[in-house]
C-alpha cells in the first residue's frame, strides 16, 4: 500500500481550530470577548492602516523624521578626482576644473574640485584645483608637477 500527499495529515493538536469572537459569553472568551472595553479596536469591522497608526493624528514617524541624524548645512560638496584619472592628458599639460569638465570627468563646474591621491601619476602635469590630499601633492611634486590651489568662495570651508 503507497501513501500518498492526500494522505498527510498534520500530527494531533498541531492545529486549532479559529477562536470565533463575539459568540456570547459561553465562548469562553467573557463579556468583551478578548477585545477589552471600548474604542476603535474593540468595534466590529477594526482595520487599522498600519501598526503605527496614532488614530489619525498627525503620526510621530512622520513628524520627527527630519531630527534624525545629523545634516551639515555649511559642508561643501567636492568633486572627488584621482590621479589615476589624470593620467591620461599629456605631459607638460596644463589640469584645470574647465580641462576636467571637457574631458567628461567632472560633471559640473560650480562644485569646488578636490585631487585624491588613489592611482599613481607617471607624468609632470600642472594641476589646478580647490583642494588636494596630502598624499597627492606629494605623488604630483613626486613626478616634477606643480599644485596650484584655484581660489574662491567654494573652496573657504577649512579642513578641521
Amino acid at each position: 500500500m503507497s501513501i500518498g500527499a492526500q494522505d498527510l495529515r498534520p500530527d494531533k493538536g498541531a492545529t486549532h481550530s479559529k477562536k470565533r469572537i463575539g459568540r456570547g459569553n459561553s465562548s469562553g472568551q467573557g463579556t468583551y470577548a478578548g477585545k477589552g472595553l471600548k474604542g476603535q479596536k474593540s468595534r466590529s469591522g477594526k482595520k487599522l492602516p498600519y501598526d503605527a497608526f496614532e488614530g489619525g493624528q498627525f503620526p510621530s514617524s512622520r513628524k520627527f523624521h527630519v531630527l534624525r541624524g545629523f545634516n551639515n548645512k555649511w559642508r561643501v560638496p567636492f568633486q572627488p578626482v584621482n590621479l589615476a584619472t589624470l593620467d591620461r592628458f599629456d605631459a607638460g599639460a596644463t589640469v584645470t576644473p574647465e580641462t576636467l569638465r571637457e574631458a567628461g570627468i567632472l560633471k559640473r563646474l560650480r562644485e569646488p574640485v578636490k585631487v585624491l591621491g588613489n592611482g599613481d601619476l607617471s607624468k609632470k602635469l600642472t594641476i589646478s584645483a580647490h583642494r588636494f590630499s596630502e598624499t597627492a601633492k606629494a605623488k604630483i611634486e613626486a613626478a616634477g608637477g606643480t599644485c596650484i590651489v584655484l581660489a574662491g568662495e567654494d573652496a573657504e570651508a577649512k579642513d578641521s
